[in-house]
């Protein structure tokens, strides 16, 4: 896939509309800090990794351990859906090719459900 999209910049395009989005939602800006530009990095390191990149995000941070990385962060199904609403977006607006879009979002959609750790009750 990282080879079929575009490679880096395809990711770094791809993430930065992505955290354009979230710069403005009022349900997901308050669980990152002020200064967007680390969430975005390691979101597109840990990207271009998983669609068959280079390791860098690896060898920088160690293993991914999404659910680990994001246990601080109260993720209910409010903030799972405004999550991958804008990945959605930010993937659509990249017009792949339907079978590598369709790829990307099934698998966008399957983790942001796997980082839901609150009913929304807390």
């Amino acid at each position: 896939m990282y080879e079929r999209v575009g490679g880096a910049a395809w990711f770094e395009a791809l993430t930065t509309r992505f955290y354009d989005a979230v710069e403005t939602d009022p349900v997901l800006r308050p669980l990152y800090s002020d200064d967007l530009a680390t969430a975005r990095d390691h979101l597109c390191g840990f990207l271009i990794q998983y669609w068959g990149g280079p390791t860098d995000y690896s060898d920088a941070r160690g293993h991914p351990r999404l659910r680990m990385r994001h246990v601080g962060f109260a993720i209910g199904a409010a903030e799972r859906d405004a999550w991958f609403g804008h990945m959605s977006d930010a993937v659509r607006a990249a017009q792949l090719d339907p079978a590598d879009e369709l790829e990307m979002l099934g698998y966008f959609a399957n983790a942001a459900t796997h980082m839901i750790n609150t009913d929304g009750s807390r």
